[in-house]
């Protein structure tokens, strides 16, 4: 199974293994108090192509888009997600305030169709 969750949501037992997967540091956390299990900075969007969209939903379907053809072509930084969800629980920690637009939501998608 694979979830997502803002970092600043409470630590549940039901996370499983957590993962910041944000290319940048969330803002207001510390190092030292976030509980995750790794940070995956690789399997976050490109710094362009965060930039390009800018949280826009009227680019979302474009976004998702580019993001997994960005994803296919490194599937070593998201294998390792993807092998301990099909044995557990995966939970894909973001900062992003738009819950229904964000990597973290289209990375889920991408995980569960490979």
């Amino acid at each position: 199974m694979i979830k997502i969750k803002r970092v600043y949501e409470a630590v549940d037992k039901a996370d499983g293994h957590r993962f910041l997967v944000d290319r940048l540091w969330p803002r207001g956390i510390r190092k030292s108090s976030l509980s995750m299990d790794g940070w995956i900075k690789e399997v976050a969007p490109s710094t362009e192509l965060r930039q390009w969209f800018n949280h826009d939903p009227a680019k979302w379907n474009e976004f998702r888009g580019r993001y997994f053809a960005e994803l296919a072509s490194k599937p070593e930084a998201w294998e390792p997600v993807a092998e301990i969800q099909r044995h557990g629980t995966a939970t894909l920690l973001y900062s992003a305030k738009d819950i229904g637009h964000n990597h973290a939501k289209a990375l889920m998608e991408f995980l569960k169709s490979h």
